[in-house]
């Protein structure tokens, strides 16, 4: 059926008017044209939708039970468009990301209160988790934008870079006062260690570093940041954890030591599904956090490019 937008709204006008000649004026066309319209609406339909007369139209009982219908239609495409517009726009919507905790804790509010200012209608959702779900969550297309560390496979995604954060060790008080000014990873096989649950990729970066010199005593594992700290406060162990921690592991109560050898550097930044476009609103939100770290130059510094680099050379990150 050959019905097109114009054909309604046609009808429409028609039936709220006692003219073809009142309804022509409305619509901004000529009386023949209109007359056009609505003929070929009815041949469409297989019959009449209007009585006419030298005096008025009215419908006929068929084109009353048509008008509540093409009305609800009517309102139904306006409003649809009217949405798309609103979305291309960022009058309205919802924009949803994935953030690994340690981000979405230190760094996320800032972003998102920038964004805010930018588009107030779009209504944020945010889902802080560990950093293998931000990758599954992107893959699965239930999130537009991740806040991650680089994923060792990215076959699919896409990942642009925004700063390298080099990992630290945290101890409380007592623990950090055993070691040097700065700790060695060496020193650290001293202590019992309490880290993140096996499988994560911090877990799996910090043990291969500390196992190359020497059997680490892991003697708690966790799925939390909030918890490890706590652990580490107690004194049941230290950790290695990645410095974009520190806010929330001094809020605790501990301490965070910057390694004196050979620190431990992973990219932090934006993922997304290569195989996905981006909507309007992650789209802003993608260039406005990359021009956030372009213009602070956060952790840019040569010695950590060149440190990077020649970290690289001992642990592939591909």
């Amino acid at each position: 059926m050959n019905i097109s937008y114009r054909h309604l709204r046609a009808f429409i006008e028609v039936a709220h008017s006692t003219t073809f000649a009142e309804a022509a004026a409305k619509l901004h066309l000529t009386q023949p044209a209109l007359s056009s319209s609505i003929k070929k609406m009815e041949q469409e339909l297989g019959g009449k939708l209007f009585e006419r007369n030298t005096r008025n139209v009215s419908l006929t009982p068929e084109g009353e039970i048509l008008l509540p219908n093409a009305l609800r239609l009517s309102r139904d495409w306006d409003n649809t468009f009217s949405d798309i517009q609103n979305l291309f726009a960022m009058a309205k919507g919802q924009l949803t990301i994935s953030a690994m905790p340690s981000f979405a804790e230190s760094h996320l509010p800032g972003l998102l209160s920038e964004f805010h200012h930018i588009a107030p209608n779009i209504n944020l959702r945010v889902v802080d988790v560990v950093m293998e779900q931000v990758v599954q969550e992107i893959r699965n297309g239930r999130a537009e934008i991740g806040f991650t560390f680089e994923p060792e496979h990215k076959d699919g995604l896409i990942f642009d870079s925004l700063f390298t954060d080099r990992f630290v060790v945290v101890a409380n008080k007592a623990q950090a006062a055993r070691f040097n000014q700065k700790p060695s990873w060496r020193e650290c096989l001293a202590f019992p260690l309490v880290m993140m649950n096996r499988g994560s990729a911090v877990r799996k970066w910090t043990e291969a570093e500390l196992c190359r010199y020497g059997e680490p005593n892991i003697v708690a594992e966790t799925g939390q940041l909030a918890t490890l700290g706590k652990l580490i406060k107690s004194g049941l162990g230290i950790s290695i954890m990645p410095s974009i921690c520190k806010p929330q592991m001094e809020a605790l109560g501990v301490k965070a030591l910057e390694f004196v050898d050979s620190p431990l550097l992973k990219r932090v930044g934006l993922l997304r599904n290569e195989r996905r476009g981006l909507s309007v609103s992650a789209q802003t939100l993608w260039k406005l956090t990359v021009s956030h770290y372009e213009s602070s130059h956060y952790e840019s510094s040569h010695y950590e490019s060149s440190q990077y680099e020649h970290y690289d050379e001992r642990t592939p990150t591909q």
